[in-house]
């Protein structure tokens, strides 16, 4: 059965149904035709109030009229429908919702006296309404204002209704029994309805006093400060209050803004935006803002213990969004709004940020976290900050005057400044990628233009306050030049090499980037000068010219317009014609920049980075960072949003990368390790390596490679090796460190990367490979056992048992199969890299042409190097490797000293023996007998 409170229930239900349905019918649709013109901006606010509270009233009749629907359900099925379907319980949040947004609406209307604006229209109207008005609500006197009567019957109703709900709820608790399934429901019901009737008067009473403030103000502040939902939390003039040092004449807190007012002056702070500090005393606390910090004092303790309590609650409350429930820190612990926030606000103090919009993350008044910056000029600037400042990632977009043309920085950023790795994308179609000091390019870094550009132009090296200064290479596209040396002050100024797209070499000395004083020139024919130029490089002056066949020609050189280069001096043809291999091998650079200072921007910021212990945040900073980069700068705030991949989420964590690099130190798997860790862009190591190619790609390949810059190249590769070891063993301190362990001692070992290296090898040495490659044709004309013979290898040697086949079969099959697995060995060589990786490859071969012979003569046998050398001359004569002698220069050059004298060594010699001898094969075969013609058939 049903209990009595649950029929009352219903009975309340349906007279607050008819009395809303009265009201909307008696009072709002006349507010609604009654209210002021739109066009007037009071009228057009107070129509929208109107017609708000409308809405909200029809919201809460058609909430009740479901809970009408729910309540006769249930008292004509009680056996069938339990308790529980009652509206009331199962969703008294929603209706509680309701009812707020009715109180909020109403008060709105109550706080700007919409109800007395729109009355005043239709007085007569409303004084001829008061009998309809008595009808519905009790306490309706003839002689009350219109005004005052419009109030009492919109709030009178939902005030008695809650109040009914709240009796009607707490009995049904008491009668259902603690035991009850939906006593829960029941108590939940009457405890959220209990609280609105504390709201509700709280509410109220904010309304009608923010109502009176108005009439106490200027029209002026009136207009500035008045809106429907502001409320007055506290006001000077009751608990009077002292603030320093703006002195203000009245302080009113809003639940949304601090107010101070000072003459004619208005100081407005955002009160998500105030932190409160609670000071050393109780007659003092202090306030800050993004631009100001005040103290408010006052001689009663009291009263100043009042105002810090309702700021601390109203900032709570403008932070939350809403305003609390039930009531303003009622029933609640004192709460203290955190010190990290977000908001927006526009600077108005003069600084870099003045008239600057930052929206985002906050710290005790300062932008601290993420953010973005708006200036009024089109500037903005998204990332990291810190106590006020950018610092960390961030990409700030500068317009430029051209329209939709923009300087696009994604950089690091130190104490407002760019500092640390950067990205720029300039309006002018340029690109810069390296590093920043105090905002100015500073140390290494690469700025480069489209190809499309007027004067293409590459320069990869280092900077100085904002300047080229110090070492670089400078590549000039339009020109067909690449310089190589000193830099100051933006031009080209000390010792330098210029590499022209022709082959042609100079070397000198440089002062406002122009060639001064004596200097050196070599040709693509290897013709070398030596004397002064003129500043556009032309012989001018004193000289001498030692040609390929020795002849030299020293005297005074100069030019005429339109008849070339004209001479007087001594034309020497006595010499005898130089060796070709001393006077290729020409070297310029070498001694004028010492290898270890050349790219110290590039290993410095690597230094400091393990010197620091290699902390987490500063790897982007100092390593340089993996960017979305596009051209097309667009004003669009996504553009903002860098898509950058974050080292952890790719490579790891540092402390990942660290413990990864201190268990695998075994030979075999350290090197495993480091080849993991090389060829990943994004770890340390790997952007280490990546920026180290990059100078010496720009510096070697392409326009600028140049067989009279190898030694200059082979200097580098080494040092690059050794600063890439240095900097793994670095790396591998710090994370024995981190774990306690004591620190090994330092070691030696190789890195490697030489493609770049292995073009120069191959210019330096092309006349020598050119020989070779003819003498490598007539050799593949022979037969096997032809070329064996020819070979003088031995009989007994031979793998005759490889050549058990038919004549025919002879013919087309057994040059692929006499010591084949030795020569396919061999052919490896072309698809290493690494010298000592070649190396091995070598001694594979020696390997495989012993494991040949040995099985020739059923026993182990050990080659002496007669026996060794013609069978490795046949080997490398089927091989047919291209480039051999490149190959072999850079394999000696760059092998490590510990090999000297060991099996490594004999058999790179006697390499460089069957090199040797197929080069003068060609003269050999010109002298055979007509029995040796290698076109005799098998």
């Amino acid at each position: 059965m049903c209990s009595p409170e649950e029929a009352a229930l219903l009975r309340l239900e349906g007279v607050f149904s008819d009395t809303l349905t009265r009201i909307n019918s008696l009072v709002l649709q006349p507010l609604l035709e009654a209210a002021p013109e739109a066009s007037d901006p009071w009228g057009r606010e107070c129509l929208q109030l109107l017609q708000q509270l409308q809405r909200s009233s029809r919201q809460l009749w058609d909430v009740t009229e479901e809970s009408l629907r729910s309540l006769r359900e249930r008292l004509c099925r009680p056996e069938a429908v339990g308790l529980e379907s009652l509206l009331l319980l199962h969703s008294a949040d929603r209706v509680l919702q309701v009812h707020l947004e009715y109180i909020e609406s109403y008060t709105c209307c109550v706080a700007v006296q919409a109800f007395q604006k729109a009355a005043k229209r239709r007085s007569e109207y409303w004084r001829g309404q008061r009998k309809a008005l008595r009808q519905v609500l009790s306490g309706v006197s003839s002689e009350g204002s219109v005004g005052t009567a419009l109030l009492q019957a919109l709030r009178q109703p939902l005030a008695h209704h809650v109040q009914q709900y709240v009796l009607l709820l707490l009995s049904l608790g008491d009668t259902i029994g603690e035991r009850h399934p939906t006593r829960e429901l029941v108590i939940h019901a009457a405890g959220l309805f209990g609280d609105l009737q504390s709201f509700m008067r709280q509410e109220l009473d904010q309304a009608t006093a923010t109502q009176a403030l108005w009439s106490t103000l200027s029209s002026r502040l009136r207009d500035v400060l008045c809106t429907p939902a502001r409320r007055l939390l506290q006001d000077s003039q009751d608990i009077p209050v002292t603030v320093t040092p703006l002195r203000a004449e009245r302080v009113l807190l809003f639940d949304d803004a601090l107010v101070l007012l000072q003459g004619h002056n208005i100081h407005t702070f955002d009160l998500k935006l105030v932190w409160v500090d609670p000071g050393q005393d109780r007659c003092t606390f202090y306030l800050l803002t993004p631009e100001e910090e005040f103290s408010f004092c006052s001689k009663d303790p009291q009263g100043l213990v009042v105002w810090q309590w309702k700021v601390t609650q109203a900032v709570c409350q403008a932070l939350h969004g809403k305003k609390d429930f039930p009531v303003l820190g009622a029933g609640l612990e004192h709460s203290e709004p955190p010190t990290c926030r977000c908001g927006a606000y526009t600077f108005r103090a003069e600084g870099r940020f003045c008239q600057a919009t930052y929206e985002g993350e906050w710290y005790w008044g300062r932008p601290h976290g993420k953010g973005t910056l708006k200036w009024p000029d089109g500037r903005n600037h998204v990332g990291d900050f810190c106590q006020g400042l950018e610092h960390g990632f961030g990409i700030r977009l500068v317009p430029q005057a051209s329209e939709d043309k923009f300087d696009c920085y994604k950089c690091h950023w130190r104490e407002g400044s760019m500092c640390g790795y950067g990205i720029c994308e300039y309006s002018t179609s340029e690109v810069y990628k390296g590093y920043f000091q105090e905002g100015l390019r500073h140390g290494f870094g690469v700025l480069e233009s489209i190809p499309q550009a007027p004067r293409p132009l590459r320069y990869t090296g280092h900077w100085e306050r904002g300047q080229r200064s110090g070492y670089g290479v400078e590549e000039d596209s339009d020109r067909g030049e690449r310089y190589i040396g000193m830099w100051q002050a933006d031009q080209r100024h000390g010792p330098g090499v210029m590499v022209t797209q022709a082959g042609v070499c100079y070397q000198g000395t440089f002062q406002a980037d122009k060639m001064v004083g004596p200097g050196i020139l070599l040709s693509d024919d290897d013709s070398l000068y030596e004397g002064t130029f003129t500043r556009d490089l032309t012989l001018l002056g004193k000289g001498k010219v030692t040609f390929p066949n020795g002849f030299t020609l020293e005297g005074t050189f100069g030019s005429v317009s339109g008849r070339g280069l004209h001479t007087q001096g001594v034309l020497d043809t006595a010499a005898l014609p130089p060796d070709p291999s001393s006077t290729c091998k020409r070297q310029l650079g070498q001694g004028i920049f010492p290898v270890e200072s050349r790219w110290q921007g590039v290993y410095g910021p690597f230094r400091d980075f393990v010197r620091a212990g290699c902390p987490g945040d500063l790897q982007e900073a100092l390593l340089g960072f993996h960017v979305q980069s596009s051209r097309e700068l667009r004003r669009s705030q996504e553009y903002l949003c860098c898509e950058r991949t974050r080292p952890e989420d790719q490579a790891g964590s540092v402390e990942e990368l660290l413990e990864e690099l201190r268990q695998y130190r075994e030979p075999e798997a350290l090197q495993r390790c480091l080849r993991k860790a090389l060829s990943n862009s994004l770890h340390p190591l790997g952007k280490l390596l990546r920026t180290l190619m990059l100078t010496f790609q720009a510096t070697y390949a392409g326009m600028g490679a140049n067989k009279h810059l190898q030694g200059l190249a082979q200097e580098e590769v080494k040092q690059h090796a050794q600063e890439l070891w240095a900097a793994y063993r670095g790396l591998l301190q710090v994370a024995l460190q981190r774990k306690g362990e004591a620190p090994e001692e330092d070691e030696d070992a190789e890195t490697s990367f030489y493609s770049e290296l292995f073009t120069l090898y191959l210019l330096l040495h092309e006349r020598e490979d050119s020989l070779y490659s003819q003498g490598i044709t007539n050799l593949s004309l022979f037969p096997d056992t032809k070329l064996l013979e020819f070979l003088d290898v031995q009989k007994h040697l031979w793998p005759l048992k490889d050549l058990t086949l038919t004549t025919n079969q002879r013919y087309s099959l057994v040059r692929d199969k006499c010591f084949l697995s030795a020569t396919e060995c061999l052919q490896k060589m072309i698809t290493t890299v690494d010298p000592r990786e070649k190396l091995e490859v070598l001694e594979r071969t020696y390997g495989e042409i012993e494991a040949t012979v040995s099985r020739v003569l059923g026993r182990e046998h050990k080659l002496p190097m007669d026996d060794l050398l013609p069978l490795l001359i046949y080997v490398v004569s089927r091989a047919q490797i291209q480039h051999l002698g490149a190959e072999i220069h850079l394999i000696r050059d760059m092998m490590d000293p510990l090999h000297t004298g060991g099996l490594y060594d004999f058999l790179l010699t006697a390499l460089e023996s069957c090199y040797e001898h197929i080069q003068k094969e060609d003269m050999r075969l010109h002298r055979l007998p007509s029995r040796w013609s290698s076109r005799e058939p098998w």
